[in-house]
């Protein structure tokens, strides 16, 4: 939330002064940011392999009665807020 936030004060600038949508710096950003939504993506995929990995491991045959005796339970997968999967556009 706070980095669409970020994203739209930054728009609402570059719009303002043309003559930074030329900037390096601000290619550079945005390059940046399509990095970092890749790597928010890829850990998210690595979580959700590991809870899938961990939830069928504790429901096989011996792990599950171990897992009732010390009270392991299922973990959840990683669910983002509904139209977060849209990154925000950013135009400069």
């Amino acid at each position: 939330m706070e980095l669409s936030t970020a994203v739209s004060r930054m728009m609402v600038i570059s719009e303002r002064y043309p003559d930074l949508k030329t900037n390096k710096s601000l290619e550079e950003l945005n390059v940046q940011l399509e990095g970092t939504e890749n790597r928010i993506a890829v850990e998210r995929k690595r979580f959700n392999e590991a809870s899938r990995k961990y939830n069928t491991y504790i429901r096989r045959f011996p792990n599950s009665m171990l897992g009732k005796v010390f009270g392991f339970s299922p973990q959840a997968y990683f669910t983002a807020e509904v139209g977060s999967e849209k990154a925000p556009a950013i135009k400069f």
